[in-house]
This record gives structure tokens, sequence and C-alpha cells, in this order.
């Protein structure tokens, strides 16, 4: 190191001491933000119970192609065009980029500044004022090119610690894009399974018509017979024409259905009229990942986002504090002044001028601390949010896993019912067509059979929809892109948040 920028350093240091005695000698005239603080810290996901309703089951987490699981090459195609097209997806991105501008706006606070102007003025005098002979009362041409630089010296991390406070909220708005990409994908797997449930409700719709109206043709020979009258007759007919009533109301359902998938992927109503039936299969096997609610944190986009909120209001609040302290401006600009052209460009038209400027609050009629106070009560938000929502992502999970294992078993006593009311259908069918029983017999044990197979098909829809939304409540394949060692620091930073911000 030279000897000139040892004595730069020196000087550097030996006016941060003089400042900081000054300041100690004013401070009980000048601004202060004593009695301001926060008691508020982040919780750890080891403060909650979960041993009994999150268990480790050695899972997985799941990968960010989840959605494959089920085996439907439409749905993963209908999800990709969903991330490609959907405006929601754009709107994130540029959420990002407005985050990201913001971060080099910070960035660029604290750095030096260079500008470069020039100037020409034609002007008259006035011949009895300021201006003494021979210019006084006369026109002349002043010609003024400036280079100046200017630099904060930042003494007390404000800026710094704004920049610090940007780059947070942009990693913030990252994960807020993640959070976007993780609702659409999910709403669009969760809409094609309702399609898919659709479908299935018409299968058993259509086979329902067909039973009734074998059920009416029975009867008009059971007439025809006299063992039924007309009122049977006209039973049958109602009962068959409620059935197709409810097929038309499916088949429009089924429509709609697909108008809300083509919103989803962005683009138009008639995208959703060529989206095939669905073929979705069972999925893996249902177990949960070990040390879920630790490792949580860092699969949830959700709760990264707000972790990285809490760490910038952290920053923020100690940009907020340093306001309360003297700002160093060092400047210095050199150019040439002359009247004229001819004269311009010569060494007696130079101008230079250099020297520090500094500003101390010494009674702002409270401004200061209502700002330092407002940014401690958005701390206090910030944390409060990342408490509710590590407490929503917890509680999220162990419903999805809770309503999963209750539908297995409901699973289990609806399709033994199923069994017996189809095989009570074809008993009763057989009676009535050889004169054994009656048509209201028929029809309850066709209308409990019908009840069944629905009853089925709703919980084998309803168990792949939790499976979906499990594997969204476990992050859907997201993991924090941060550096690892980051990561903890920011962690750790977020959790002593209020100690560390009331130590400055």
């Amino acid at each position: 190191m030279s000897s000139q920028s040892k004595a730069t350093g020196h000087a550097v240091r030996g006016l941060k001491a003089g400042i900081s005695v000054m300041c100690a000698a004013v401070l009980s005239a000048c601004v202060n933000y004593a009695g301001i603080h926060s008691d508020q810290q982040i919780a750890q996901p080891q403060h909650y119970a979960t041993q009994q309703s999150v268990p480790a089951q050695g899972g997985r987490w799941p990968a960010p192609d989840w959605a494959d699981q089920f085996g439907d090459a439409q749905l993963k195609a209908l999800i990709d065009e969903a991330l490609r097209g959907s405006p929601t997806i754009d709107q994130a991105r540029a959420r990002v980029a407005s985050a990201a501008a913001y971060s080099e706006t910070a960035k660029a606070a604290t750095l030096p500044h260079a500008d470069a102007s020039y100037s020409y003025t034609r002007e008259q005098y006035s011949g009895t004022a300021l201006v003494p002979p021979p210019v006084a009362g006369t026109w002349q041409s002043e010609n003024k090119g400036v280079l100046s630089a200017s630099y904060e010296l930042d003494l007390w991390g404000k800026n710094r610690e704004a920049l610090r406070a940007a780059l947070s909220q942009l990693q913030a708005s990252e994960a807020d894009a993640q959070v976007v990409q993780l609702t659409l994908t999910t709403a669009v797997a969760r809409t094609y399974n309702q399609l898919a449930r659709l479908y299935v409700l018409r299968d058993i719709a259509q086979q329902e018509i067909a039973q009734r109206e074998q059920i009416d043709r029975l009867t008009a020979g059971r007439i025809a017979t006299g063992l039924d009258t007309e009122v049977e007759r006209k039973t049958a007919q109602a009962n068959l024409a409620t059935s197709r009533a409810a097929l038309k109301a499916i088949d429009g359902s089924i429509v709609t259905t697909r108008y809300q998938i083509a919103a989803l992927l962005g683009a138009g109503p008639d995208r959703g009229l060529a989206i095939a039936r669905p073929e979705l299969g069972v999925g893996d096997e249902v177990r949960l990942p070990d040390n879920l609610p630790a490792d949580l944190v860092g699969r949830r986009p959700d709760i990264v986002a707000a972790r990285w909120r809490v760490d910038a209001l952290t920053h923020e609040v100690k940009s907020a504090k340093a306001e309360f302290y003297p700002d160093i401006n060092l400047s210095a600009a050199i150019g040439l002044d002359a009247f004229g052209f001819g004269r311009f460009l010569t060494a007696a038209s130079r101008t230079v001028s250099a020297g520090p400027a500094i500003h101390l609050p010494i009674f702002d009629a409270g401004e200061l601390r209502a700002q330092l106070k407002g940014r401690y009560a958005e701390f206090d938000y910030a944390v409060a949010t990342y408490n509710q929502t590590l407490v929503t992502a917890l509680s999220e999970v162990a419903t999805q896993l809770a309503d999963i294992r209750s539908t297995d078993g409901q699973l289990i006593d609806a399709q033994t019912a199923q069994s017996a009311a189809r095989r009570a259908d074809e008993l009763a069918l057989t009676q009535y067509k050889a004169g054994l029983t009656n048509q209201l017999t028929v029809l309850n044990a066709d209308t409990n059979a019908l009840s069944a197979d629905q009853a089925v098909a709703n919980l084998l829809m309803n168990r792949r929809d939790q499976q979906i939304a499990l594997a969204a409540a476990l992050g859907g394949g997201y993991t924090d892109a941060s550096d690892a060692a980051a990561t903890a620091a920011t962690a750790a930073t977020a959790d002593a948040a209020s100690a560390s911000i009331a130590a400055r």
C-alpha cells in the first residue's frame, strides 16, 4: 500500500472518529431513537408439536415434475403450456424484474457518481448592478463545461443496509414467483382431475340411463300381461327422463370445466374444447418425508418468501437508524467557464471546486422517529406473517395427510357397499323380469346402486385431488435456490433480528 493510500485511510478513520465524538457530544440535542425497539422473533418449526399429525414415514419430497406420477401425458402438456402462456406467470416475472431494478438502484447509491454538463448562455448584463465595466451593459456569451463527481461516505451503513434490504426483497419476489407457479400448476392439475371426475360420473349416468330404459321396456311388457299398471309405466318414464337430464347437466359441467382449464392456460375458451378425456392413474404411494417440519421451511416458496421479507425489514430498520447520524458527502468539480469561445479553452478559464458536505439532523419534528417506528411496525408484521405462514403450512400438510388416510378408509367400506348394491340391483331386476317383485323394489335397488357407484367414483377422485394438494403443501418440488450457507445465515439473522437491530 502506498503512503498516500495509508494517509487517506488514516484520514477517513480520523474523520469517522471525529464525527463519532461530535455525535456523542450533541446527541442529547439531536434527534435519536431511544426507546424504539421490537421484541418479535420468527418461530422455529420445532416449537410446534407435529410428531403425531406429521409423522416421519421415510417418503420423498415431491419432484418438480410431481404431476407425472399420474401417467397422463396430456396433463403434463397442459401444465407446460400454462407455465409458458399464463398471464399470471408474466405478472410474477414482471414483479421480479421490478425488484431487480430496485436492487440495482439501491446498489447505485453505494457507488461514486460522476456527471458532465455543458451550457451556453447569451445574456445582457446590467450596467447598474454588480457586474463592473467593461462587461456591464454589454451582451456576452458564456460557455461553461463542468465535470463533477460525488460520493457519500456512508460511514453508518445506511446505503449498504438499504442495498441488503433490496436484495432480500428480490429474493422474496423470486420466491413469490415460485408460489404463483406452484399455485397455477396445482390449479391445472386439480381442475383436470375434476374433468376426470365428470367423465366417470357421465359413464355412471349413461349406465343408469341404459338400466332405466330396460326397466321401462320391462314395465311395458308387464302392463301387457296385466302385472303392472300405467302408474308404473309413468314412474319408469319419469325416472328415465330424470337420468337423461342428469346426463345433460354433466355434459354442461364438462364444457365449463374445459373452459376453466383454457383460462388457466392463458388461452381462449375454444382451447378447452380440444382437451381430450383425462387418463389419470392412481399415483405414487403417499408417505411423508423425514425431518419434515424443519426441512419444510426451505421447501415451501411462501415460507421462503416470508423469511426473506423478515430479513429485508431487518436491514431497513438498520438503514432507518443510520438516518439519525450525520451524512457526509464528498464532491469535486473541474471545468471551464469563460465569456466567448476564444477564451473558453484556455487555462485561465479553468474552475475547480472540492470539499465535504455534512448534514446532521437536530430537530425534525419527530419525522425520523416516526419513520423508524414505521419500519419496526413493518418488521413486526413481517415476523407475524412468517409465523402464520409456517403454521398454515404445517396445518395444510397434516390436513391433507389426514384427508388421504380418511378417504382410504372410506373407500374400503364404499367399495364393499358398491359390490352389495350392484348385486342387489341385479337380483331385483331378475326377480322383476320373472314377476316375483314389484317396480318399487327395482327402483330402490337401482337408486342404491347408482349412489354407491357415485360414492366410489367421488372418493377415488377426492383421493387424487388430496394427493395433488399434498404435493403442493410439501412445496411441489421447490427448493430455495439461494446458497445454503447464505440461507442459513439469513435464517439466523432473522431469528435474532430484534436483538440485532436493537444493538445498532
